[in-house]
């Protein structure tokens, strides 16, 4: 719960005008007893003089850790001040938001905040680790904004890391092995991993949800006895239990309150596995015992494989607690582990500025950058780091390209496969991706702005218009590669939808003569060529005049055509601004 308190009418008025704006709070005027505030808020907003916010909260003040997020507002609106819980207590990004809202200055003294620098106590939350530290966190965090030479460790490979590889200040350096770190040059050791390292300097070890842990066991494990022994063998085999995504067992085993206390201890789900599942995998230790009884020979293994997708780490361990035997193994998550990859990435229609925030990112922390020359500008591989390598499939077969990579995904490296638009459509990723899924690959797929809807966005055109046009159709005219009969141009045409043409500039006559069919002759066309990028130009012309403009300007590569009487159409009608309309998300308002 949020509380906004003020002395003031005008304080009031502001309060409101808080409330008008979305902000979901109380308010209240000059209270008398704060004590319950603090113990009932999440975030207190006081409007007024500063000093006067001071005094009212200072005998309530106990740990930063605990204690209620506080920001103070003049009167008059012109700034917002976080004061109490700015940084662990959310009233940094409080000020932030609340200052948006009214047109306001935040003011934020926290100096990591302040020098936009890693928010080290904060990481954890933003990227689902746990944090684990043994020497004094605000020596830490202290050492680090005061920019003292840092170690960054990287065990694993998922957002948060490459959010700190791509935002690495100047005087952390970057380590993708334990062994080469010299401690004697570093003052602070930060490390993202499972794994468990005796480093003498100062370190916050973030910990992922990286590991699946299997169990077979006898019934009626002891409790207590199993958990102090396997939470002892995974630290002894340098392993955080912290990292431990998930337990599996076999599904006779579902109810082993052993197996299911130790998932509740950890905080982690408890996964009970079909045997014929469990089944299924090549394992290294088989059982006959064990699949006379489970219908599986191997329960621990095969379940930790399952999980993981990932071969194991840790074979079969047999183990004993109190009078009974369980055995364990553990693995990996295949999306986290280090190791090669390739990102297909969406490029946009050609601007670097249209590229998303996630596939810049991927370009700044790629080691090579393969991209589609012909089509994506050379500019977007700017944003690759020192020592990428970049280069150009456009004169490479496929098997050309594939090789290329390999020789990066061999040695553990990012790759970023860089495709104009989205690469979903009319991507030519499919043969890639087929490819790769026989090679057993690890790749993953970052959408794009399409071109159509830099097309839209350039014409000023919404390409559904209500009551007369609601549906968009994505498509291409045909040529060396044939179309399916029921998609046709001429048969889509029927619709009189608004239509978008990948790839068919230089069918000009042909597109023409199929539309003209079911659309009228004087229906609104736009030819748009090179979409977004310097050299962009785009054509206006009815339908019957399509081809003839495209022959006489030359556009045969490059060119998105869109054919409908949405384009510059601003008849339509939106039911969402009609006073009788009752927006979904505003019910229960």
């Amino acid at each position: 719960m949020t509380t906004i308190i003020t002395h003031s009418d005008k304080g009031i008025l502001l309060a409101n005008k808080l409330i008008e704006k979305g902000l979901k709070a109380n308010i209240l005027r000059s209270p008398k007893d704060y004590k319950e505030l603090w113990i009932n808020n999440e975030a207190l907003i006081f409007i007024g003089a500063l000093g006067i916010c001071i005094r009212s909260i200072a005998s309530q003040l106990q740990n930063k850790k605990t204690d209620p997020a506080v920001i103070n507002i003049d009167v008059n609106g012109e700034y917002v001040q976080a004061v109490v819980s700015g940084h662990l207590g959310g009233a940094n990004n409080l000020s932030k938001d609340v200052a948006n809202m009214i047109g306001a200055l935040p003011v934020i003294t926290t100096v990591s905040d302040s020098s936009n620098l890693w928010a080290l106590d904060l990481l954890p939350l933003k990227f689902n680790w746990t944090i684990e530290y043994k020497s004094s966190l605000n020596k830490i965090i202290s050492d680090f904004v005061n920019r003292k030479p840092t170690a960054l460790l990287l065990d694993i490979r998922d957002k948060g890391t490459l959010y700190l590889e791509t935002e690495c200040p100047e005087y952390v350096k970057v380590f993708f092995k334990a062994e080469d770190i010299d401690e004697n040059i570093f003052d602070l050791i930060l490390v993202v991993s499972p794994y468990i390292y005796n480093f003498k300097k100062q370190t916050i070890y973030y910990r992922p949800k990286a590991i699946h842990l299997g169990i077979g066991c006898q019934k009626n494990l002891p409790i207590v006895d199993f958990i102090d022994l396997i939470t002892k063998d995974l630290i002894a085999h340098k392993i955080s239990p912290l990292s431990i995504a998930s337990i599996g067992t076999a599904d006779l085993k579902k109810d082993e309150k052993a197996i299911i206390e130790l998932a509740n201890k950890w905080k982690i789900p408890m996964c009970a596995i079909n045997s014929n599942i469990l089944a299924k995998y090549d394992i290294p230790n088989p059982s006959e015992k064990v699949e006379k009884e489970t219908g599986s020979p191997s329960v621990a293994e095969a379940a930790a494989m399952h999980m993981s997708n990932n071969t194991l780490l840790c074979e079969k361990v047999k183990a004993k607690a109190g009078d009974k035997y369980f055995t364990y193994a553990y693995a990996i998550d295949t999306n986290l582990e280090r190791k090669g990859w390739v990102e297909i990435v969406g490029a946009g229609p050609g601007d670097p500025e249209l590229i998303s925030v996630r596939g810049k990112r991927m370009l700044q922390n790629a080691d090579y950058i393969l991209y589609a020359g012909s089509l994506v500008p050379r500019e977007l591989t700017a944003y690759a780091k020192p020592g990428c390598m970049v280069e150009s499939s456009a004169k490479m077969a496929l098997k050309t390209q594939i090789e290329h990579m390999q020789k990066f995904y061999d040695r553990g490296l990012y790759i970023v496969r860089l495709h104009t638009g989205d690469p979903c459509i009319y991507g030519a990723i499919q043969e890639q991706m087929n490819i790769m899924d026989q090679l057993n690959w690890n790749y993953h797929i970052t959408p794009g702005i399409s071109s159509f809807q830099a097309a839209a966005a350039a014409l000023k055109s919404q390409f559904t218009i209500p009551e007369k046009v609601q549906t968009i159709i994505l498509t291409r005219a045909e040529g060396r590669t044939p179309m399916p009969k029921r998609e046709e141009l001429q048969k889509l045409a029927k619709s009189q939808s608004t239509i978008c043409l990948f790839l068919s500039a230089s069918l000009a006559d042909k597109i023409q003569s199929q539309l003209l069919e079911e659309y009228p002759a004087d229906t609104p066309v736009a030819a748009c060529y090179k979409l977004t990028w310097k050299d962009e130009k785009i054509y206006r012309c009815q339908l019957k005049d399509l081809a003839q403009t495209l022959h006489d300007n030359n556009l045969k590569m490059t060119t998105m055509i869109v054919v409908g009487k949405a384009i510059d159409n601003r008849n339509g009608v939106s039911k969402l601004y009609d006073k009788s309309f009752t927006h979904a998300f505003r019910k229960g308002e």
